[in-house]
């Protein structure tokens, strides 16, 4: 695919003039803003995604300071399509990496994470949207679109919290729960953040969100480059998804009877078959996760939000009012 932008190009927006001067991504650059030097990113592509983040971001712009916020849109050139973002320090996974967060930087996180989907939910719309990742032509295909830890931005500062701003980015997959996409249960996003209904494709709504988020709080409470859905079969194996699903159910399984009111028979079957292949021994692993590994209080907390049905999950605004945030 032909680069979109070239470095040292200027582009013209509604509010300013940006040179190009880094390729980040297929479809991604850094840039900087001619009046005042301050850094963007810039998003050029021709796909319906741009569109939709643009649109997705303009609807929720004054509610919120925990979305990544549109600055700008490219008036010239006009074609390929581009869209100005806030530039952001670095991301959670990397910040996660280079050093495990403390319990209260977890918990400002979270808070936060929690803030913008409730946002979003609000208005019945998925941030874990419609993804048809295996097409790894365009940014948007190669990485989906999830509350994982390197879709949420941060910028670094001094304190007890060394994070002064924390965002949920991506939103170009961000969908109504009403769309077609979603009733239907389109695949969406990585499996290994996925949620289980999402994961069979019997259809998703807001709580797909919630899921994700309680992954990615556990890749938190454990640091590093820590996914407990990572099966032991690399990710083009024809039994990928269905390890993810097992590990799930390892963990936070088994999976409810009321399973089978939302569940088709054929798909009740696969899980009954993962269930059955599940020892004893390897059943509700994260419940009996000691508390040298995770506090009792963040277990719960987790626990709270893990739930296999996806209406057992508690809303954004539910988990807000936890007693685990004021711990």
């Amino acid at each position: 695919m032909t680069s979109s932008l070239r470095i040292g190009q200027f582009l013209r927006g509604q509010n300013g003039i940006y040179a190009v001067g880094k390729q980040l991504q297929e479809t991604v650059w850094l840039a900087s803003k001619r009046e005042s030097n301050e850094p963007v990113i810039v998003k050029s592509v021709h796909h319906f995604r741009l569109q939709n983040e643009r649109d997705v971001l303009n609807r929720f712009r004054s509610r919120t300071p925990y979305i990544r916020p549109l600055i700008d849109e490219i008036v010239e050139p006009s074609d390929p399509p581009a869209i100005v973002l806030r530039y952001l320090d670095d991301h959670l996974l990397n910040a996660s990496i280079s050093q495990r967060l403390t319990k209260l930087e977890i918990r400002y996180v979270a808070r936060r994470i929690l803030e913008a989907l409730k946002v979003l939910h609000e208005d019945n719309f998925v941030h874990t949207g419609k993804c048809n990742y295996h097409l790894g032509y365009i940014h948007y295909l190669i990485f989906p679109e999830d509350i994982k830890p390197d879709n949420i931005l941060v910028n670094y500062g001094q304190g007890d919290v060394r994070f002064t701003d924390v965002q949920v980015a991506d939103c170009g997959s961000t969908v109504s729960s009403d769309s077609a996409y979603a009733k239907d249960g389109d695949l969406i996003g990585a499996p290994i953040w996925r949620s289980p209904e999402a994961q069979l494709q019997i259809g998703w709504g807001t709580p797909t969100d919630i899921w994700s988020f309680g992954a990615l709080l556990i890749t938190l409470l454990y640091g590093g480059n820590f996914f407990i859905f990572k099966p032991d079969v690399p990710a083009d194996h024809d039994d990928y998804e269905l390890k993810i699903l097992q590990r799930q159910c390892e963990f936070f399984g088994p999976f409810p009877l009321t399973y089978r009111e939302i569940c088709p028979q054929e798909k009740l079957n696969a899980l009954a078959y993962i269930m059955q292949s599940i020892p004893p021994e390897r059943r509700k692993l994260f419940s009996r996760i000691s508390e040298q590994e995770i506090s009792k209080e963040d277990k719960e907390f987790v626990l709270k939000v893990m739930k296999l049905d996806p209406r057992d999950r508690p809303s954004a605004a539910e988990l807000l009012q936890d007693k685990w945030f004021a711990a």
